[in-house]
């Protein structure tokens, strides 16, 4: 018979951070709307400003993307009183603006960040918060300089059974854990149609750019941009980076000793990321496994914990927890697991929450950016290990 988990401590607080009126913009009261702006207002950041308009106290100021239409739309659906921007520089100008919803491509997150924290703004950063290894501890040093709020965008920390399942395995539940296999499957055949064609004369091209080298505008390179090393890192960073953070958090350990990856273009060969690949992690003790294919799936996302008692199987939709079998046996199907919990509601909503409690208390949020670094940093040591010799350590070169 399976056990139903209740749950206690939604939210767990990692630290405080006393602010000062010289450290931002305008001092927040209990009582007092938090004014956002939104940078980069695409479908992830749309779905964002709508968990900002459910969790309430906040108003959407400001909308800014390259590409006039996604700005409009999310004026339109989410923000209908808010200004809209080309330059992100405009609205980290605003005095009135509390802090910023960064939802660009992954060359644009740790520019953008700097520049708000200097701006005197919080942050909520998409995942991956870096592009390149080498980003991670310039990016920490201007967040811990700024005293800034910033959240990052891997939402499993506020996610009510990844807390409980992180509980269960500190009590020793689980036993000692060895291995934690990870493993994404989406279908990028199916469900990457085009939408309707891009209308360049309402995008600026240059700007969406940035530090990227020059080129004439690609269509799939656009809409696709997690698919091309100058602008994401393909699904080591899209997808392993959330699942690198759940096994580090729940490890304790954040930094990978040796990383051995390998991918192909099986399919999608015109993108440049592998669309199919595996990647280990060693850790002290621990062996951490990726595997992810995009060309079709049976279950989409998640971790099996393997313990010396039991194994976890997380997902975003609970966990089970499978006792060990008492009998070696290759044929070997749990009928029941022995204890298993169901999410009530996707996390995404407690992460922001979280966010907006944190700018007004000055605390350090669930995802603060040195655990944003850090997750990255698994996702690129991959890329880093499959594009080069295979192999990646600490000691390798960072590109």
């Amino acid at each position: 018979m399976s056990i139903e988990i209740s749950t206690t401590n939604r939210r767990v607080f990692m630290g405080a951070a006393l602010a000062t009126a010289a450290s931002y913009s305008r001092i927040l009261g209990a009582n007092d709307r938090i004014r956002i702006g939104a940078i980069g207002t695409g479908e992830r950041c749309q779905y964002l400003l709508s968990l900002i308009n459910q969790a309430g106290g906040a108003d959407i100021a400001a909308v800014c993307d390259v590409y006039e239409l996604h700005r409009l739309e999310a004026k339109a659906k989410l923000a209908p009183a808010a200004e809209d921007y080309v330059e992100h520089q405009k609205v980290l100008a605003r005095k009135d603006i509390d802090a910023v919803v960064i939802g660009v491509p992954d060359h644009w997150h740790v520019p953008i960040t700097i520049d708000a924290v200097r701006a005197g703004k919080d942050v909520y950063c998409e995942k991956p918060v870096t592009h390149k290894i080498e980003e991670g501890e310039r990016l920490i040093a201007a967040v811990r300089e700024s005293k800034r709020v910033v959240q990052t965008g891997t939402q499993q920390r506020s996610w009510e059974h990844y807390v409980k399942a992180k509980q269960l395995i500190d009590s020793g539940r689980l036993g000692q854990i060895t291995l934690i296999r990870t493993y994404w499957y989406q279908n990028h055949i199916a469900n990457q149609q085009k939408g309707g064609p891009i209308d360049t004369s309402k995008l600026d091209w240059k700007r969406f750019l940035g530090s990227a080298p020059d080129r004439p505008f690609d269509e799939d390179q656009y809409a696709h941009w997690r698919w091309y090393w100058d602008f994401g890192g393909g699904a080591m960073t899209d997808l392993f980076v959330h699942w690198a953070d759940v096994a580090q958090w729940y490890m304790g350990q954040d930094m990978p000793s040796r990383v051995t990856a390998t991918g192909t273009k099986a399919i999608l060969v015109e993108r440049q990321t592998p669309d199919t690949m595996s990647a280990a992690l060693l850790y002290p003790k621990v062996v951490v496994e990726f595997d992810s294919a995009l060309l079709g799936y049976i279950e989409g996302g998640g971790l099996m914990l393997h313990g010396t008692r039991a194994a976890m199987r997380l997902h975003r939709s609970g966990f089970e927890v499978y006792d060990e079998m008492p009998t070696y046996s290759e044929s070997f199907e749990p009928e029941s697991a022995a204890l298993k919990m169901r999410s009530a509601h996707d996390g995404a909503i407690d992460h922001m929450r979280n966010f907006l409690d944190c700018m007004r208390s000055r605390a350090t949020p669930n995802a603060p950016v040195e655990v944003g670094v850090a997750a990255a940093r698994a996702g690129h040591a991959a890329n880093l290990a499959m594009r080069n010799t295979g192999v990646w350590t600490p000691e390798s070169p960072k590109a």
